[in-house]
């Protein structure tokens, strides 16, 4: 049996989860590999606001989150009503594997197979530029796919 309506994805990145965390909850680092504004706050409860574009603006709360190891939100887009804020769950575990970091991401609570695949585009496309940054590497200008 599939599981319906959910993404998933991982990637090797070639620094310590310690590294990772902090590209997933300082705002001045998140803004190296995804958009132009963030607003976070890494305790349960705390505010995820990301402005990816300059027009789509990710919106949701922390419910998890454990140092290094692992992360969870709610997530949705703000002025979408397929996919409101706080409509979705994105959990991400950060494994220490091999001098590096392997990153597990799910996100879950999509409502249809187009924000499945559109959904699933954009995590590859960002968590490369996550690698990439992480690793002290330039993703250079982000350009978006698709609004």
């Amino acid at each position: 049996m599939t599981e319906p309506l959910v993404v998933r994805r991982e990637i090797q990145i070639a620094a310590p989860p310690a590294t990772v965390f902090a590209f997933l909850t300082d705002p001045e680092k998140i803004l190296r590999w995804i958009g132009t504004e963030a607003t976070v706050e890494p305790h349960p409860g705390g505010l995820y606001l990301v402005n990816v574009s300059g027009k789509n603006i990710a919106r949701g709360r922390f419910t998890e989150v454990i140092p290094i190891h692992r992360l969870a939100y709610s997530f949705g887009w703000e002025g979408h009503d397929k996919t409101p804020p706080e409509s979705g769950l994105i959990e991400i575990d950060l494994i220490d594997q091999m001098g590096g970091t392997l990153l597990r991401m799910t996100h879950s609570g999509l409502p249809d197979a187009e924000a499945c695949a559109s959904h699933e585009q954009g995590w590859t496309h960002y968590l490369g530029r996550l690698a990439l940054a992480a690793t002290g590497g330039d993703p250079g200008p982000d350009t978006p796919r698709h609004s």
